[in-house]
């Protein structure tokens, strides 16, 4: 099975950044969209930002509007690492980031992912 490993979350106060990595192992993420999602303590999981496989050229897609020129995706082949680069980070961005994979496509809703890590707690706060 594809395993992923999120790792970079932390502590920072409102309007600082942080930058989170997805790092897959056992296999390449050459077919594989990454999702990035979040939950907050009561709330749904939300989709935030996603990107395509590889030979699927590589597509973003942001689900969460409010992210929208705040939050990037990117993406480091040589690593088989996904980027979740936030700026401007608010109180409400605080959550659990989850970094996900399903076959090729981005999908913006969590049951349509196969793979999962175990999160990266983020805390903004003053």
């Amino acid at each position: 099975q594809l395993q992923l490993v999120e790792s970079g979350g932390g502590l920072v106060q409102p309007g600082g950044s942080l930058r989170l990595s997805c790092t897959a192992s056992r296999y390449t993420l050459d077919y594989y969209a990454i999702g990035w999602f979040r939950q907050a303590p009561g709330k749904e999981r939300e989709g935030v930002l996603c990107i395509s496989s590889i030979s699927s050229s590589d597509k973003r897609t942001n689900y969460a509007d409010s992210v929208k020129g705040r939050f990037t995706i990117s993406r480091d082949n040589a690593k088989n690492t996904v980027y979740l680069q936030m700026n401007s980070l608010k109180p409400e961005d605080t959550a659990i980031y989850y970094c996900a994979a399903r076959w090729n496509y981005c999908s913006g809703y969590p049951n349509e992912y196969n793979y999962w890590g175990q999160g990266t707690q983020v805390t903004v706060s003053s």
